[in-house]
Parts: structure tokens; C-alpha cells; sequence
């Protein structure tokens, strides 16, 4: 069976692994070291714990096979965390008199990437995701810079048709992907010339760690993206990295228990009278559904809602027995919060992001309808 047609539980759980030697492990414990033995010329492929990491390179390979499967030529690069490879990718393909067309909707950290790139001298242009609005602000520009699903309003973006337009204009394509996951859209087949990712998210999935990537086909691409990383030193320790891919192994697992108590939970809530501006792609009655469903093949463990204001959503959040009142999402453990406690977000004060984890559902559907009677709404 060759490896582009291996099914994805068989492919987390192989990816990355090295050629097996007997009496070693199956995968390699993290290599701790800032430097290595290097006689003669520093021809690698290991001379300073900045540049290269064995450990890295398990887990860049693992990665690399799940955003391509069977693909060669795509290279991966691992980050201390989601914004050290967000910024490598913009800080090393814009400089002064470039311009960028970004999200008005993204992740609520990108306003603080727009002050500093204006600083440098590159113009940031904005538009929301829905309905392909990045396309009326596209002329002209350097990068365009996608985030389907959205976070955290889950609005959705048709990507083959950003991308022939942006590539039409001359412009690069980045997909950050960190909602998705590789096994919910490979954005580099749909056309994409960056996949991005938090993985402190769902690919690492246990909410323990902090760490991003960057996968391209272009290898000039790839080598300006491992020049940021190496002038910056954005780098993660070995023991994220190990961490990283060890959890890469449960990834199959963990996203079709979360996507499908998604669902599940999607199709609860929209039954509530005390609940509006129910977002999820899976939800075929969903603004983003038709769309979605033609690029994902999976919706991602996210949905949203609205509840009447500040008081009943924290008052449902308080009520929660199963679920952390937290931010981020992506992990085994359901994590609850409302947004706009953290500014940044053009969200109303009772909006929640739900980000559905590995529990039963019935027992996670229970705890949340019951969090929402006590809280004062109406069935």
C-alpha cells in the first residue's frame, strides 16, 4: 500500500518514525543538547541547537506527512508556539512597500502582528472572511492571509478560490489551519502556498504545550521561513517537540471523538430558544456549510453561540461541571470561555467559544444543557 493511501488513524500513528533499529525505540526520547560534536567542516546535519534538533526533525517529518500525505518536497518547520510561525511567515515574506490583506475576523493576536508590520513599513489591508470578502482588497498585494474556520466566529472561506485569484493577482497565499487541523483540510492541496498552525492546539491536543508550524512546497520559501526562525530563535525545546509527536499518535482518535460530539452538540443547542447565533460548518443549515463541506473533511471540535448577555454567559459558565471555564481549544478536556472578556474580538458580550473535548457525549451534552437551566435560560 503506498502511503498517500493509507487511512489517517494509520498514518498519525506511523508518521515521523524513524527506521527501525533493533534495540532502540520505536521513537527516539527528546535529544537535549545545545551543541554537538563537530570536527572539521560544519557541514551538518546537526551543529547548533538553534538550527537543527534530531527531535525536530522526527516531528517536522511527521507533519509534513499528514499536511501532504505521500507528497515529496514539502518541508516543515517547527515554532516555540502559533505566533512564532505566524510571524516567521509574514516577517519573512513582507518588507517595506509590501502589502498584506489579512482577516478582519481572525485570532484576536493578529491586531498586535498589523501595528508592528505598519512599523516596518508594510501596508495591512483587512477584510472579513465570509463570502471571500479578502478578494475586494486583493490588488496589488504581496500575501493574502487566510484563516478558515475563523476564530472564533467560524465563518468560512472558499480556499481554491482565494488562492486562483491570489496566485492570478501575484500574490502568495499562507492558511492558517489551526482549527482544522491537517486531517480536517490540507490547505497546500487546495492550492495554499503556506500551511500554518498553532499546535498548541488540536495537534498536540492535551493542553500542555505551546507550539506552531510552517509546511511549503517551495523550497526558497522554506529556507526564508528557517532563516526568521534562526535569526529570532523562535525555536521549541526537545521535550515539547517529543511531547509534540508522541500526542500526534492519538490525533485521528481525539479529532473524530471531538468532531463528532461537535456535531452532537451543535444539533442540542440549536433545539434551545435561550441560544442564538449558533455557529458550526458541520451544521448543514450553517452560513459556512456548503463551502466547508467542499473542503473539509472535518468540521473541527469548535462551535459558538450566543447566550442574552454578560451575566447569563458567565452564569453558564460558572454552572459547567465538565467543562473549563478557559481559553484556547483543540484538547481532550472540553474548555469553555466567553470571548470578549479578552477584548479584540467583535463579539457580543454573551458570546461563547465551545471547544468540544474527548468526553462522552451524552454525559458533555447533559452537563450543558443542565449549566444553561441553571443559569436561567429556557429549553
Amino acid at each position: 500500500m503506498k502511503d498517500d493511501e493509507l487511512g489517517d488513524g494509520t498514518r498519525a500513528v506511523r508518521a515521523g518514525l524513524p527506521e527501525p533499529v533493533k534495540y532502540e525505540p520505536t521513537l527516539p526520547g527528546p535529544v537535549f543538547a545545545a551543541h554537538f560534536h563537530l570536527p572539521g567542516e560544519p557541514t551538518g546535519p546537526y551543529t547548533y541547537g538553534r538550527d537543527e534538533n534530531p527531535t525536530w526533525t522526527h516531528l517536522e517529518r511527521a507533519i509534513g506527512e499528514l499536511e501532504a500525505p505521500g507528497e515529496e518536497g514539502v518541508e516543515t518547520l517547527v515554532f516555540a508556539s502559533g505566533m512564532a510561525a505566524i510571524s516567521a511567515v509574514l516577517f519573512s515574506q513582507l518588507k517595506a512597500g509590501d502589502t498584506v490583506v489579512m482577516p478582519t475576523d481572525g485570532y484576536q493576536a493578529l491586531p498586535l502582528v498589523h501595528e508592528q508590520l505598519r512599523a516596518y513599513g508594510v501596508e495591512v489591508r483587512t477584510a472579513p472572511t465570509g463570502g471571500d470578502a479578502q478578494l475586494s482588497v486583493l490588488d496589488g498585494a504581496k500575501l493574502l492571509w487566510i484563516e478558515t474556520p475563523s476564530n472564533p466566529g467560524l465563518d468560512v472561506c472558499d480556499i481554491r478560490r482565494l488562492v486562483r485569484e491570489a496566485h492570478a493577482a501575484g500574490a502568495l497565499v499562507a492558511v492558517d489551519n489551526t482549527l482544522a487541523t491537517p486531517l480536517g483540510q490540507r490547505p497546500l492541496a487546495l492550492g495554499a502556498d503556506f500551511s500554518v498552525a498553532s499546535d498548541t492546539k488540536g495537534m498536540s491536543g492535551h493542553g500542555d504545550i505551546l507550539l506552531g508550524h510552517v509546511s511549503c512546497r517551495d523550497p526558497l520559501r522554506a529556507a526564508e521561513v528557517r532563516r526568521w526562525r534562526k535569526i529570532v530563535g523562535a525555536i521549541p525545546g526537545p521535550m515539547e517537540a517529543w511531547l509534540a509527536h508522541r500526542s500526534l499518535a492519538t490525533l485521528q482518535l481525539r479529532i473524530d471523538r471531538q468532531c463528532s460530539t461537535a456535531l452532537a452538540l451543535a444539533r442540542t443547542l440549536a433545539e434551545r430558544a435561550d441560544v442564538t447565533g449558533l455557529r458550526y460548518p458541520g451544521l448543514p443549515d450553517d452560513p459556512s456549510h456548503e463551502v466547508a463541506a467542499r473542503q473539509m473533511r472535518r468540521f473541527g471540535p469548535v462551535v459558538s453561540f450566543e447566550l442574552a448577555d454578560r451575566k447569563r454567559a458567565e452564569r453558564f459558565l460558572e454552572e459547567l461541571r465538565l467543562v473549563d471555564d478557559a481559553t484556547s481549544f483543540g484538547g481532550v478536556r472540553s474548555t469553555a470561555e466567553r470571548r470578549g472578556r479578552w477584548g479584540g474580538d467583535a463579539v457580543a458580550e454573551g458570546f461563547i467559544r465551545f471547544s468540544v473535548g474527548a468526553e462522552d457525549p451524552e454525559d458533555l451534552i447533559a452537563d450543558v444543557l443542565r449549566a444553561l437551566d441553571e443559569a436561567g435560560g429556557a429549553g
